[in-house]
C-alpha cells in the first residue's frame, strides 16, 4: 500500500479557457475536488478559470479527466493547460476570490432560459420564490445582460444593488446547493420586483399583482412593453386580428411577420409543425426564435401577425417572467422588439416610456437594470442543421476561434445591414449581439456603445480597424474617423471568410457569395461572386451578368425596377414592341413610370450596374407576379422561395457563360436564356410554382457549371441568399452528387451579421 506522505503529494496547477464562467464551473470543480479528497482552490482570472489541487498522481490524473469529461451542460472548455509542481501546502479546498490582472480573455456566458428546475420552483405554492418572477440558479438565468466588467462576480453585474437576505446567502455560500456562487441569485424579500406603469410613467400595480393585471389589459387587446433580459418586447395578444393590427400600425411596420411566444411547447405543436430538431431548439438554453412551417388546420393566430407567409416565428417563454405572464395568460402573444422600426431595442424604464410612448399603452418593468441590449436571436433548420439568422440572445458574444491567433486585437465593425461588430483577441473572434441596421441616429449610437462595451469589457486596444469597402456605410466612415489603421475588406471575401472560419477551414476553397448588395472593387455593386482562394487572397473568377437597377438604392424597395432593367438589358429599344412583356409592362407601370425609366437605363441615369443574384429574385418575382413593391427587406425573395411547389421540381432553364476568348478573363455566367424562357412560361400559363422552382434549380445549376470549371473540390456558400432553404437544400444536394465537399453557416448568419466575424479573420491574415 502506497504511503501519503508529504513526499507523495503533488501539485497540479491548471488554467481553463472558455466559456467557464457564470455556466457553475467553480462550484463544479469544487465538488469534484472535495469528492476526491483533494486540497487547493479554484478562483475565477480574466483568462478564465485557474485551479490549483494537491494529493497524490493517480487522484490528481483523475481530477484532471473529471473536469474535462463531467462538465456542466453550458460550459465550454476551449483549452485546458496543467502542470505539476511541488505541493505548497493547502489545509483545504476552497473557492477563492476572483483574479482581476492580467489580459482578459475569457468567454462570457450568453444569457440562459430559465431551467426546469427553477421552472418548478416558480409553479410550486409550497416554495419561497412561488411566482417570483426573477429566480435562477447556476444553470440559468441572465449573464451578458447583467455583466458590467470582468470577471463574473456578483460585485461586477447588476445584481450588486441587491444585498442578499441570509436564506439566500446561505444558498449562494452552499457548494453542494444549486445556487452556489450564482451572481443574479435572488428572492421576493431581497431581489428585484415588477411594476405595472401607465403612459404617464404612473404606477398602477407592483409585485404579482403588476403581473396579473398586465395580463387582463391583453386580454382586453391592450398593447403591453414587458422589460425582459435584454431588453423590451412589445406584447399584444396573438389571437386578436385588430390588436395585431393596432401594433402594426403603431410601430409603422406594414407586413413584416411578427414573432409568437407561445405558453408551452405543447401549444407550439397546435399551432405549426415541429421536427425533432425543432422542438430541442424551443427547449434549448438558448431558447431562439424558431421558423416553423404552420399547420393547415384552422389557426388561431390572427391573420396579420405573418401575412402571406407559410412560416410562423415562434419561442416559449426563456424568462420567469414571461413563464409567470404567458402561464397566467394561457394564449400565444405576438412578442416583438420594443422599438419603432429600425431602431434599437429599448433597455431602460425610462426610455421605453419616452420611446415607446404612442406604442405602449401600459408597461411592465422591473428595477433590475439591462446593462447592454439583447435581441432575441432567430433560427431556422436547414439540411438537419441549425441555421442562426439573427445572433443576439443565448449565443452571443460566444466566440469563433482562429486558426492563426491574432498577436494584438483588431477591431471589425461590419456592414451597414444587420450590424454586428467583432474584436479578435488572441485565439478567438468575439462577436457582439445583433445591432441592426445603420439607417438611423439611434442605431448608430447603439453601434458606438456596443463597441466601446466590447473594447473595454475585454480591456483591448485595437492594433487596427477593419471594415467594409463601401465608403458611405457609417461603419466604414467610424472606422476611418478613428487614428487605426484601416484595412478595408471587400464585402463578398468578408462573407466566405466567415463562414470558412466557423467550419474551421483552412487553405483554398470555392467560395460562392451570394447577396443583394456588395460593394465591388470596380464600383459597381455585387452580389452573385464566386472567388478562388484562401482569406489572405480571394481571386474573382465568375459573376453573373450584369443588369441595371433603376433608381439605384430605390430598386431594392421596388422589385419591379430590376425587373425592368432585366428586360431592358435584354430587348434595348424593342422593349415596348416584345408582346411577351407587354401585358406585364402595361399592368405594373403607368405610362410616365414607362417613359421615365426607359429614358433613365437607355441614357444610364441613377441606374448603376449590379450583378445581384438578391436583385434577380426580386427581378423574377415581379414577372411572375409575385411582388412588385416591398415592404420589408428580402419581402420578395422570400415569398418566391416560398411559391416553389411542395414537391421538387427537377427541370431548369438553360444557363450558360457568355462567349469569352480570353481564358484568364471573369467568367460571365448569363442569364439571358433562363429569363426568356421564364417569359415563355408565363406566356404558357405555366403555373407560379413550377415557373418558382425551375428559377431555383437554375441558380443550382450556375454553381455546379462554376465548380466543374475549377479543380477546387470544397465550395463554401455565404450571403444572405442562402437563407433560402430550397436554394441552399438544393445546391448542396447536387454538389455532393457531383461530389464537392459543402460547407455553409450554422451559428453564425449567413447574412450581414456574419460579415465583422469575416473583416477581422482577413484582416488578421492581411495585418504587417
Amino acid at each position: 500500500m502506497k504511503n501519503n506522505s508529504i513526499e507523495n503529494i503533488e501539485r497540479i496547477s491548471i488554467v481553463i479557457r472558455g466559456s467557464v464562467q457564470g455556466v457553475g464551473f467553480r462550484p463544479f470543480v469544487y465538488r469534484v475536488a472535495t469528492e476526491l479528497g483533494l486540497n487547493g482552490c479554484v478562483l475565477n482570472s480574466q483568462q478564465g478559470v485557474f485551479i490549483e489541487a494537491e494529493g497524490i498522481h493517480n487522484v490528481l490524473t483523475n481530477f484532471l479527466f473529471r473536469l474535462q469529461k463531467e462538465t456542466p451542460p453550458r460550459a465550454f472548455i476551449q483549452s485546458l493547460e496543467f502542470s505539476f509542481l511541488d505541493p505548497v501546502g493547502f489545509s483545504s479546498f476552497e473557492i477563492r476570490t476572483s483574479d482581476d490582472t492580467g489580459v482578459k480573455s475569457t468567454i462570457l456566458a450568453p444569457d440562459i432560459a430559465t431551467c426546469s428546475d427553477c421552472s418548478h420552483e416558480i409553479f410550486d405554492p409550497t416554495n419561497r420564490r412561488y411566482l417570483y418572477p426573477f429566480t435562477n440558479c447556476t444553470n440559468c438565468g441572465p449573464r451578458f445582460t447583467i455583466m458590467e466588467s470582468l470577471p463574473y462576480d456578483r460585485v461586477n453585474t447588476s445584481m450588486r444593488d441587491f444585498t442578499m437576505c441570509p436564506e439566500c446567502l446561505a444558498e449562494y455560500n452552499d457548494p453542494m446547493n444549486r445556487r452556489f456562487h450564482a451572481q443574479p441569485n435572488a428572492c421576493p424579500v431581497c431581489g428585484p420586483h415588477v411594476e405595472l406603469w401607465n403612459e404617464k410613467g404612473e404606477i398602477v400595480a407592483q409585485r404579482n399583482d403588476a403581473i396579473l393585471l398586465a395580463v387582463e389589459f391583453l386580454r382586453d387587446g391592450k398593447i403591453v412593453a414587458v422589460k425582459g433580459i435584454g431588453g423590451f418586447h412589445l406584447m399584444v395578444d396573438g389571437t386578436n386580428e385588430a390588436a395585431v393590427q393596432t401594433l402594426r400600425k403603431r410601430k409603422r411596420r406594414e407586413e413584416k411577420p411578427f414573432a409568437i411566444m407561445a405558453p408551452s411547447l405543447e401549444d407550439v405543436k397546435q399551432l405549426c409543425f415541429v421536427s425533432e430538431l425543432e422542438e430541442r431548439l424551443l427547449s434549448s438554453p438558448e431558447s431562439p426564435i424558431v421558423l416553423l412551417r404552420k399547420c393547415d388546420a384552422n389557426s388561431i393566430i390572427a391573420p396579420s401577425v405573418a401575412p402571406r407567409n407559410p412560416s410562423l416565428g415562434v419561442m416559449t417563454p426563456y424568462s420567469p417572467l414571461h413563464h409567470i405572464l404567458l402561464h397566467e395568460l394561457g394564449i400565444p402573444v405576438v412578442a416583438t422588439s420594443g422599438n419603432i422600426s429600425d431602431e434599437p431595442i429599448c433597455i431602460d424604464e425610462y426610455e421605453a416610456l419616452q420611446r415607446l410612448n404612442g406604442i405602449a399603452d401600459f408597461f411592465l418593468v422591473h428595477n433590475r437594470k439591462i446593462v447592454r441590449h439583447a435581441d432575441d436571436s432567430i433560427v431556422r433548420v436547414m439540411l438537419g442543421r441549425e441555421l442562426v439568422l439573427r445572433r443576439a440572445r443565448g449565443y452571443a458574444p460566444f466566440p469563433i476561434s482562429l486558426s492563426k491567433e491574432a498577436s494584438n486585437p483588431i477591431l471589425a465593425v461590419g456592414g451597414h445591414m444587420k450590424n454586428t461588430v467583432a474584436l479578435a483577441l488572441q485565439s478567438n473572434v468575439f462577436i457582439s449581439q445583433h445591432i441592426g441596421d445603420l439607417e438611423t441616429e439611434q442605431s448608430y449610437e447603439a453601434f458606438q456603445r456596443v463597441i466601446t462595451d466590447f473594447t473595454t469589457m475585454y480591456d483591448a486596444h485595437p492594433s487596427l480597424i477593419a471594415c467594409d469597402l463601401h465608403p458611405e456605410y457609417l461603419s466604414t466612415k467610424y472606422a476611418h474617423s478613428t487614428s487605426l489603421p484601416v484595412i478595408e475588406v471587400q464585402h463578398h471575401c468578408a462573407h466566405i471568410a466567415s463562414c470558412m472560419a466557423e467550419n474551421k477551414l483552412d487553405g483554398e476553397v470555392l467560395g460562392v457569395a451570394w447577396d443583394g448588395t456588395g460593394f465591388g472593387t470596380d464600383g459597381t455593386i455585387w452580389g452573385g461572386e464566386f472567388f478562388l482562394g484562401a482569406p489572405r487572397h480571394f481571386q474573382r473568377i465568375a459573376t453573373f451578368r450584369p443588369f441595371m437597377l433603376i433608381g439605384g438604392e430605390q430598386a431594392i424597395k421596388e422589385p419591379r425596377r430590376s425587373a425592368f432593367g432585366i428586360l431592358y438589358e435584354i430587348f434595348h429599344d424593342n422593349i415596348f414592341h416584345e408582346e411577351r412583356i407587354i401585358n406585364y409592362l402595361e399592368h405594373t407601370f403607368t405610362k410616365n413610370e414607362l417613359r421615365l425609366f426607359y429614358q433613365m437605363a437607355s441614357k444610364q441615369i441613377q441606374s448603376p450596374l449590379t450583378s445581384s443574384v438578391g436583385r434577380l429574385f426580386d427581378a423574377v418575382a415581379s414577372l411572375i407576379g409575385i411582388r412588385n413593391v416591398v415592404r420589408h427587406e428580402g419581402q420578395a425573395a422570400m415569398e418566391l422561395e416560398y411559391s416553389c411547389s411542395s414537391t421538387e421540381n427537377k427541370t431548369d432553364y438553360p444557363i450558360s457563360f457568355m462567349p469569352n476568348s480570353d481564358e484568364n478573363s471573369l467568367l460571365i455566367i448569363d442569364w439571358f436564356a433562363m429569363i426568356l424562357g421564364i417569359l415563355d412560361d408565363i406566356s404558357l400559363a405555366v403555373e407560379q410554382s413550377t415557373i418558382a422552382s425551375k428559377f431555383h434549380n437554375t441558380l443550382v445549376e450556375a454553381i455546379i457549371l462554376v465548380a466543374k470549371q475549377t479543380k477546387q473540390k470544397r465550395v463554401v456558400l455565404s450571403g444572405g441568399c442562402f437563407q433560402n432553404c430550397i436554394l441552399t437544400e438544393r445546391v448542396v444536394n447536387r454538389l455532393r452528387d457531383e461530389n464537392f465537399s459543402v460547407y455553409w453557416h450554422q451559428r453564425v448568419p449567413p447574412n450581414d451579421g456574419g460579415i465583422a466575424l469575416g473583416q477581422a479573420v482577413i484582416a488578421n491574415e492581411l495585418k504587417k
